[in-house]
Protein backbone atom coordinates (compact mmCIF):
# COMPACT_ATOMS: atom_id res chain seq x y z
CA UNK A 1 0.00 0.00 0.00
CA UNK A 2 1.60 3.77 -0.64
CA UNK A 3 3.16 5.32 2.08
CA UNK A 4 0.18 8.29 2.16
CA UNK A 5 -2.54 5.89 2.13
CA UNK A 6 -1.46 4.47 4.57
CA UNK A 7 -0.42 7.46 6.89
CA UNK A 8 -3.57 8.83 6.44
CA UNK A 9 -5.44 6.00 7.14
CA UNK A 10 -3.36 5.32 10.56
CA UNK A 11 -4.17 9.40 11.02
CA UNK A 12 -7.99 9.06 10.33
CA UNK A 13 -9.45 5.89 11.33
CA UNK A 14 -10.30 4.71 14.76
CA UNK A 15 -11.04 1.61 15.85
CA UNK A 16 -12.51 1.63 19.06
CA UNK A 17 -16.32 1.09 19.29
CA UNK A 18 -18.96 3.03 20.66
CA UNK A 19 -20.65 1.36 23.59
CA UNK A 20 -23.92 2.67 23.61
CA UNK A 21 -26.67 0.53 25.65
CA UNK A 22 -29.42 -1.11 23.99
CA UNK A 23 -32.78 -0.11 23.70
CA UNK A 24 -35.10 -1.97 25.65
CA UNK A 25 -37.97 -3.52 23.33
CA UNK A 26 -40.79 -1.01 22.76
CA UNK A 27 -44.26 -1.94 21.96
CA UNK A 28 -47.20 0.03 20.88
CA UNK A 29 -50.59 -0.12 19.73
CA UNK A 30 -51.81 1.69 17.03
CA UNK A 31 -55.47 0.55 16.89
CA UNK A 32 -56.36 3.88 18.70
CA UNK A 33 -54.25 6.05 17.39
CA UNK A 34 -56.08 9.09 18.83
CA UNK A 35 -54.53 7.97 22.38
CA UNK A 36 -50.93 8.50 21.04
CA UNK A 37 -49.23 11.51 21.20
CA UNK A 38 -47.09 12.95 18.72
CA UNK A 39 -43.13 12.44 19.00
CA UNK A 40 -41.36 15.05 21.01
CA UNK A 41 -37.77 14.32 22.74
CA UNK A 42 -39.19 14.55 25.76
CA UNK A 43 -41.84 11.65 25.56
CA UNK A 44 -39.12 8.95 23.34
CA UNK A 45 -42.09 8.07 20.77
CA UNK A 46 -45.28 8.83 18.67
CA UNK A 47 -46.30 10.03 15.15
CA UNK A 48 -44.08 12.48 13.19
CA UNK A 49 -43.69 15.45 11.20
CA UNK A 50 -47.20 16.41 11.94
CA UNK A 51 -48.87 13.25 10.41
CA UNK A 52 -51.23 10.92 11.93
CA UNK A 53 -53.43 7.49 10.29
CA UNK A 54 -56.17 9.76 8.43
CA UNK A 55 -58.17 8.25 5.63
CA UNK A 56 -55.62 6.86 3.34
CA UNK A 57 -52.42 9.20 4.05
CA UNK A 58 -49.20 8.55 4.73
CA UNK A 59 -47.98 8.61 8.05
CA UNK A 60 -44.79 8.82 10.20
CA UNK A 61 -44.02 7.18 13.99
CA UNK A 62 -40.74 7.63 15.78
CA UNK A 63 -38.87 5.94 18.58
CA UNK A 64 -35.85 7.48 20.04
CA UNK A 65 -33.09 5.00 20.29
CA UNK A 66 -29.34 4.66 20.80
CA UNK A 67 -27.54 3.97 18.20
CA UNK A 68 -27.45 0.45 16.78
CA UNK A 69 -30.02 -2.14 14.89
CA UNK A 70 -33.10 -3.29 15.54
CA UNK A 71 -35.58 -5.54 14.46
CA UNK A 72 -38.68 -4.23 13.99
CA UNK A 73 -42.02 -6.10 13.58
CA UNK A 74 -45.26 -4.79 12.48
CA UNK A 75 -48.90 -6.00 12.12
CA UNK A 76 -50.40 -4.67 9.02
CA UNK A 77 -54.39 -4.84 8.70
CA UNK A 78 -57.54 -3.20 9.44
CA UNK A 79 -60.74 -5.18 10.60
CA UNK A 80 -62.96 -3.50 9.07
CA UNK A 81 -61.46 -2.69 5.76
CA UNK A 82 -59.04 -3.75 3.19
CA UNK A 83 -55.76 -2.57 3.34
CA UNK A 84 -52.32 -1.85 1.12
CA UNK A 85 -49.09 -0.54 3.25
CA UNK A 86 -45.66 0.05 1.79
CA UNK A 87 -43.00 0.60 4.76
CA UNK A 88 -40.03 2.92 4.84
CA UNK A 89 -37.35 3.15 7.48
CA UNK A 90 -35.09 6.50 8.04
CA UNK A 91 -34.63 8.37 4.82
CA UNK A 92 -36.89 6.54 2.69
CA UNK A 93 -35.21 3.09 2.90
CA UNK A 94 -37.61 0.03 1.60
CA UNK A 95 -38.47 -2.22 3.59
CA UNK A 96 -41.45 -3.80 2.69
CA UNK A 97 -42.86 -3.48 -0.46
CA UNK A 98 -47.32 -3.09 -0.65
CA UNK A 99 -48.76 -5.68 1.78
CA UNK A 100 -52.31 -6.27 1.34
CA UNK A 101 -54.96 -7.33 3.40
CA UNK A 102 -58.54 -8.02 2.73
CA UNK A 103 -61.17 -7.14 5.52
CA UNK A 104 -60.79 -8.58 8.93
CA UNK A 105 -57.19 -10.05 7.99
CA UNK A 106 -53.81 -9.36 9.15
CA UNK A 107 -50.43 -9.69 8.30
CA UNK A 108 -47.16 -10.00 10.77
CA UNK A 109 -43.73 -8.54 9.30
CA UNK A 110 -40.39 -8.61 10.29
CA UNK A 111 -37.12 -6.62 9.27
CA UNK A 112 -33.91 -4.69 10.58
CA UNK A 113 -33.08 -1.29 10.89
CA UNK A 114 -29.38 0.66 11.01
CA UNK A 115 -30.16 3.29 13.36
CA UNK A 116 -26.81 5.47 13.58
CA UNK A 117 -25.54 9.01 14.89
CA UNK A 118 -22.07 11.15 14.08
CA UNK A 119 -20.78 10.59 17.20
CA UNK A 120 -17.47 8.96 16.94
CA UNK A 121 -15.00 7.18 19.94
CA UNK A 122 -11.84 9.70 21.02
CA UNK A 123 -8.55 9.64 19.65
CA UNK A 124 -6.13 8.42 22.21
CA UNK A 125 -4.52 11.28 23.80
CA UNK A 126 -2.29 13.80 21.58
CA UNK A 127 -3.51 11.46 18.40
CA UNK A 128 -5.61 13.25 15.52
CA UNK A 129 -8.68 12.46 15.02
CA UNK A 130 -12.70 13.91 15.28
CA UNK A 131 -15.69 13.55 17.76
CA UNK A 132 -18.07 13.35 15.02
CA UNK A 133 -18.37 12.77 11.37
CA UNK A 134 -18.44 15.93 9.25
CA UNK A 135 -21.59 16.62 7.74
CA UNK A 136 -22.61 18.62 4.89
CA UNK A 137 -25.48 21.04 6.00
CA UNK A 138 -28.48 18.83 4.37
CA UNK A 139 -27.20 16.16 5.96
CA UNK A 140 -28.26 17.64 9.18
CA UNK A 141 -32.14 17.95 9.65
CA UNK A 142 -32.18 14.02 8.03
CA UNK A 143 -33.49 11.33 9.53
CA UNK A 144 -30.37 9.44 8.69
CA UNK A 145 -28.16 11.12 11.48
CA UNK A 146 -31.04 12.04 14.30
CA UNK A 147 -31.16 9.87 17.25
CA UNK A 148 -33.77 7.95 16.54
CA UNK A 149 -36.23 5.08 14.45
CA UNK A 150 -38.57 6.74 12.26
CA UNK A 151 -40.87 4.23 10.31
CA UNK A 152 -42.87 5.85 7.21
CA UNK A 153 -46.22 3.95 6.90
CA UNK A 154 -47.28 4.58 3.33
CA UNK A 155 -49.59 3.04 -0.14
CA UNK A 156 -52.40 3.07 -1.58
CA UNK A 157 -54.78 2.29 2.09
CA UNK A 158 -52.21 2.12 4.88
CA UNK A 159 -53.12 0.27 8.52
CA UNK A 160 -51.06 -0.30 10.88
CA UNK A 161 -52.42 -2.46 13.81
CA UNK A 162 -48.89 -2.50 16.28
CA UNK A 163 -45.86 -1.64 16.10
CA UNK A 164 -42.20 -3.74 18.35
CA UNK A 165 -38.81 -2.41 18.55
CA UNK A 166 -35.98 -4.33 19.80
CA UNK A 167 -32.48 -4.29 19.68
CA UNK A 168 -30.73 -6.85 17.92
CA UNK A 169 -27.45 -8.56 17.01
CA UNK A 170 -26.88 -9.17 13.56
CA UNK A 171 -24.30 -8.99 11.07
CA UNK A 172 -24.26 -5.62 9.45
CA UNK A 173 -23.87 -4.61 5.73
CA UNK A 174 -22.08 -1.32 5.42
CA UNK A 175 -22.63 1.01 2.18
CA UNK A 176 -20.00 3.31 1.12
CA UNK A 177 -20.54 5.57 -2.26
CA UNK A 178 -21.60 8.64 -3.38
CA UNK A 179 -25.19 10.16 -4.78
CA UNK A 180 -25.71 6.67 -6.97
CA UNK A 181 -25.68 4.86 -3.40
CA UNK A 182 -27.01 6.86 -0.57
CA UNK A 183 -30.33 7.09 0.75
CA UNK A 184 -31.65 9.83 -1.53
CA UNK A 185 -33.76 11.73 1.85
CA UNK A 186 -36.96 13.19 -0.51
CA UNK A 187 -38.80 12.42 -3.68
CA UNK A 188 -38.38 12.05 -6.37
CA UNK A 189 -35.02 10.70 -6.40
CA UNK A 190 -33.88 7.48 -4.97
CA UNK A 191 -30.78 5.10 -4.85
CA UNK A 192 -29.89 1.77 -4.98
CA UNK A 193 -28.95 1.94 -1.56
CA UNK A 194 -31.86 2.58 0.25
CA UNK A 195 -33.83 0.12 -2.25
CA UNK A 196 -31.45 -2.77 -1.19
CA UNK A 197 -32.76 -3.75 2.66
CA UNK A 198 -35.83 -4.82 0.84
CA UNK A 199 -34.02 -7.92 -0.56
CA UNK A 200 -32.56 -8.93 2.61
CA UNK A 201 -34.25 -11.12 4.88
CA UNK A 202 -34.98 -10.42 8.86
CA UNK A 203 -31.55 -11.40 9.82
CA UNK A 204 -28.95 -8.91 8.54
CA UNK A 205 -28.92 -4.97 8.74
CA UNK A 206 -28.00 -2.57 5.82
CA UNK A 207 -26.12 0.41 6.91
CA UNK A 208 -26.09 2.85 4.29
CA UNK A 209 -22.97 5.71 5.16
CA UNK A 210 -23.04 6.76 1.05
CA UNK A 211 -23.39 10.57 0.93
CA UNK A 212 -23.94 12.79 -2.33
CA UNK A 213 -20.97 14.12 -3.99
CA UNK A 214 -18.42 11.95 -2.23
CA UNK A 215 -15.07 10.63 -3.34
CA UNK A 216 -12.64 8.53 -1.78
CA UNK A 217 -10.83 11.12 -0.43
CA UNK A 218 -14.13 13.36 1.19
CA UNK A 219 -15.09 9.93 2.78
CA UNK A 220 -11.70 9.63 4.77
CA UNK A 221 -11.28 13.58 5.35
CA UNK A 222 -14.84 13.77 6.63
CA UNK A 223 -14.78 10.68 8.94
CA UNK A 224 -17.34 8.28 7.02
CA UNK A 225 -14.63 5.59 7.10
CA UNK A 226 -13.54 6.04 10.11
CA UNK A 227 -17.28 5.84 11.84
CA UNK A 228 -17.62 2.90 9.20
CA UNK A 229 -14.75 1.20 10.98
CA UNK A 230 -15.84 2.19 14.31
CA UNK A 231 -18.79 0.36 14.10
CA UNK A 232 -18.18 -3.00 11.68
CA UNK A 233 -16.51 -6.32 13.21
CA UNK A 234 -15.75 -9.52 12.54
CA UNK A 235 -18.30 -11.43 10.40
CA UNK A 236 -19.61 -8.25 8.53
CA UNK A 237 -19.33 -7.00 5.07
CA UNK A 238 -18.41 -3.48 3.43
CA UNK A 239 -19.87 -2.66 -0.70
CA UNK A 240 -17.50 -0.15 -1.86
CA UNK A 241 -18.63 1.92 -5.16
CA UNK A 242 -17.06 4.86 -5.75
CA UNK A 243 -15.72 6.55 -9.11
CA UNK A 244 -18.70 9.03 -10.49
CA UNK A 245 -16.99 12.18 -9.04
CA UNK A 246 -13.29 10.59 -8.11
CA UNK A 247 -13.28 11.07 -12.18
CA UNK A 248 -13.43 14.60 -12.10
CA UNK A 249 -10.17 16.75 -12.71
CA UNK A 250 -12.43 20.34 -12.08
CA UNK A 251 -12.59 18.77 -8.75
CA UNK A 252 -8.70 19.24 -7.76
CA UNK A 253 -9.28 19.06 -4.25
CA UNK A 254 -10.83 14.79 -4.44
CA UNK A 255 -9.66 14.77 -8.04
CA UNK A 256 -7.59 10.87 -8.22
CA UNK A 257 -6.27 9.50 -11.10
CA UNK A 258 -7.82 5.79 -11.72
CA UNK A 259 -4.75 3.98 -12.07
CA UNK A 260 -2.62 5.76 -9.12
CA UNK A 261 -4.50 7.47 -6.52
CA UNK A 262 -7.95 6.00 -7.20
CA UNK A 263 -6.20 2.34 -7.18
CA UNK A 264 -4.49 3.08 -3.74
CA UNK A 265 -7.47 4.40 -2.22
CA UNK A 266 -9.63 1.38 -2.85
CA UNK A 267 -6.59 -0.58 -2.02
CA UNK A 268 -6.42 1.51 1.42
CA UNK A 269 -9.95 0.85 1.92
CA UNK A 270 -10.00 -2.93 1.19
CA UNK A 271 -7.11 -3.58 3.36
CA UNK A 272 -8.81 -1.44 6.98
CA UNK A 273 -11.73 -4.01 6.43
CA UNK A 274 -10.07 -7.06 5.58
CA UNK A 275 -7.77 -5.71 8.98
CA UNK A 276 -11.34 -5.92 10.82
CA UNK A 277 -12.41 -9.65 9.73
CA UNK A 278 -15.19 -7.31 7.49
CA UNK A 279 -15.25 -8.67 4.19
CA UNK A 280 -15.22 -5.95 1.63
CA UNK A 281 -16.52 -6.18 -1.72
CA UNK A 282 -16.42 -4.10 -4.73
CA UNK A 283 -18.99 -2.40 -6.70
CA UNK A 284 -18.54 -0.85 -10.39
CA UNK A 285 -20.54 2.51 -10.68
CA UNK A 286 -23.67 2.49 -13.04
CA UNK A 287 -23.49 3.88 -15.81
CA UNK A 288 -25.22 7.74 -16.44
CA UNK A 289 -27.58 7.51 -19.58
CA UNK A 290 -25.69 8.74 -22.23
CA UNK A 291 -27.33 6.91 -25.44
CA UNK A 292 -25.00 6.93 -28.95
CA UNK A 293 -26.91 7.38 -32.40
CA UNK A 294 -26.85 3.52 -32.55
CA UNK A 295 -28.62 2.89 -29.40
CA UNK A 296 -26.16 1.64 -27.35
CA UNK A 297 -25.17 3.40 -23.80
CA UNK A 298 -21.73 5.20 -24.14
CA UNK A 299 -18.96 5.04 -21.57
CA UNK A 300 -18.46 7.56 -19.21
CA UNK A 301 -16.56 6.11 -16.42
CA UNK A 302 -13.34 5.94 -18.42
CA UNK A 303 -11.06 3.78 -16.73
CA UNK A 304 -12.46 3.54 -13.71
CA UNK A 305 -14.51 0.52 -13.75
CA UNK A 306 -11.71 -1.62 -15.12
CA UNK A 307 -9.10 -0.44 -11.76
CA UNK A 308 -12.26 -1.38 -9.75
CA UNK A 309 -12.50 -5.11 -11.10
CA UNK A 310 -8.65 -5.07 -11.36
CA UNK A 311 -8.06 -4.70 -7.51
CA UNK A 312 -10.85 -7.06 -7.66
CA UNK A 313 -9.31 -9.44 -8.69
CA UNK A 314 -5.72 -8.74 -6.95
CA UNK A 315 -7.31 -8.47 -3.74
CA UNK A 316 -9.05 -12.08 -4.16
CA UNK A 317 -12.54 -10.17 -3.41
CA UNK A 318 -15.86 -10.02 -5.02
CA UNK A 319 -17.07 -7.67 -7.46
CA UNK A 320 -20.24 -6.61 -8.36
CA UNK A 321 -20.67 -5.34 -12.14
CA UNK A 322 -23.50 -2.50 -11.75
CA UNK A 323 -21.98 -0.63 -14.48
CA UNK A 324 -22.35 -3.58 -16.83
CA UNK A 325 -25.85 -4.26 -15.23
CA UNK A 326 -27.14 -0.42 -15.59
CA UNK A 327 -25.74 -0.75 -19.21
CA UNK A 328 -28.10 -3.50 -20.07
CA UNK A 329 -30.94 -2.14 -17.91
CA UNK A 330 -30.85 1.45 -19.65
CA UNK A 331 -30.62 -0.50 -23.87
CA UNK A 332 -33.30 -2.61 -22.66
CA UNK A 333 -35.51 0.40 -22.00
CA UNK A 334 -33.99 1.84 -24.88
CA UNK A 335 -33.56 5.69 -25.47
CA UNK A 336 -36.95 6.68 -25.41
CA UNK A 337 -38.70 5.13 -22.18
CA UNK A 338 -35.23 4.45 -20.33
CA UNK A 339 -35.53 8.54 -19.02
CA UNK A 340 -38.60 6.57 -17.34
CA UNK A 341 -36.22 5.35 -14.32
CA UNK A 342 -34.71 8.16 -14.09
CA UNK A 343 -35.05 11.50 -11.83
CA UNK A 344 -36.23 14.66 -12.31
CA UNK A 345 -38.66 13.36 -14.69
CA UNK A 346 -35.70 12.03 -17.01
CA UNK A 347 -33.82 15.26 -16.98
CA UNK A 348 -31.30 14.08 -14.57
CA UNK A 349 -28.97 11.09 -16.58
CA UNK A 350 -27.21 10.08 -13.50
CA UNK A 351 -29.53 9.98 -10.78
CA UNK A 352 -32.96 7.67 -10.52
CA UNK A 353 -35.97 7.63 -9.49
CA UNK A 354 -37.65 4.75 -7.24
CA UNK A 355 -38.20 2.28 -9.78
CA UNK A 356 -34.44 2.53 -11.36
CA UNK A 357 -33.08 2.90 -8.17
CA UNK A 358 -35.07 -0.55 -7.25
CA UNK A 359 -34.01 -1.94 -10.22
CA UNK A 360 -29.99 -1.83 -9.55
CA UNK A 361 -31.27 -2.75 -6.29
CA UNK A 362 -32.16 -5.74 -7.96
CA UNK A 363 -29.24 -6.10 -10.22
CA UNK A 364 -26.51 -5.87 -6.41
CA UNK A 365 -28.56 -8.67 -5.38
CA UNK A 366 -28.50 -11.18 -8.48
CA UNK A 367 -24.85 -9.72 -8.54
CA UNK A 368 -24.29 -10.94 -4.66
CA UNK A 369 -26.52 -14.47 -5.58
CA UNK A 370 -23.86 -15.50 -7.83
CA UNK A 371 -20.70 -13.65 -6.59
CA UNK A 372 -20.57 -13.36 -3.09
CA UNK A 373 -22.18 -16.49 -1.29
CA UNK A 374 -21.41 -16.00 2.23
CA UNK A 375 -23.88 -12.72 2.24
CA UNK A 376 -26.32 -14.73 -0.39
CA UNK A 377 -27.25 -17.02 2.29
CA UNK A 378 -28.56 -13.68 3.99
CA UNK A 379 -30.95 -12.89 0.83
CA UNK A 380 -34.99 -12.64 0.89
CA UNK A 381 -36.62 -15.94 0.16
CA UNK A 382 -38.77 -14.56 -2.59
CA UNK A 383 -35.98 -12.94 -4.30
CA UNK A 384 -35.26 -15.23 -7.40
CA UNK A 385 -32.87 -13.09 -9.66
CA UNK A 386 -33.53 -10.28 -12.45
CA UNK A 387 -31.92 -9.79 -15.66
CA UNK A 388 -31.29 -6.10 -16.66
CA UNK A 389 -31.68 -7.40 -19.96
CA UNK A 390 -35.37 -8.05 -19.34
CA UNK A 391 -36.22 -5.50 -16.34
CA UNK A 392 -39.61 -5.42 -14.84
CA UNK A 393 -42.15 -3.02 -16.53
CA UNK A 394 -42.61 0.29 -14.96
CA UNK A 395 -46.16 -0.21 -14.74
CA UNK A 396 -45.18 -3.50 -12.73
CA UNK A 397 -43.80 -1.23 -9.49
CA UNK A 398 -45.96 0.95 -7.39
CA UNK A 399 -43.27 3.19 -5.49
CA UNK A 400 -45.75 6.53 -3.49
CA UNK A 401 -43.84 9.25 -3.34
CA UNK A 402 -43.24 10.25 0.35
CA UNK A 403 -44.52 13.06 1.72
CA UNK A 404 -40.95 15.00 1.54
CA UNK A 405 -40.17 16.07 -1.70
CA UNK A 406 -37.37 18.38 -2.52
CA UNK A 407 -36.67 20.34 -5.93
CA UNK A 408 -32.66 20.64 -4.67
CA UNK A 409 -30.64 19.49 -7.57
CA UNK A 410 -28.39 16.31 -6.14
CA UNK A 411 -24.72 17.08 -5.39
CA UNK A 412 -22.16 15.90 -7.93
CA UNK A 413 -25.23 15.87 -10.65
Amino acid sequence: MPRLATALLSALVLTSSLAAAPAAPREFDLTQPAALAAFTPANGAGFDLGTRPHDNAPFYFSVAVPEGNYRVTVVLGDAAAPSATLVRAESRRLMLETVRTAAGEFATRTFIVNVRDTALPPPPANAPGASAVALKPRERDSFTWDEKLTLEFNGPAPRVRSIRIEPVDVPTVFLLGDSTVTDQRADPAASWGQMLPRFFRADIAVANHAESGETMKSFLAEHRLAKVLSLARPGDWVLIQFGHNDQKSNWPQTYAEAHTTFRAYLKAFVAEAKLRGVEPILVTSPERRTFASDGKIRSTHGDYPAVVQQVATEENIPCLDLRAASVAFYEALGPQRAPLAFNDGGKDATHHNSYGAYVLAACIADAIKRDAPALAAHLAEDFAGLDPHHPPAIDSLAFPASPTRTDETIAGN
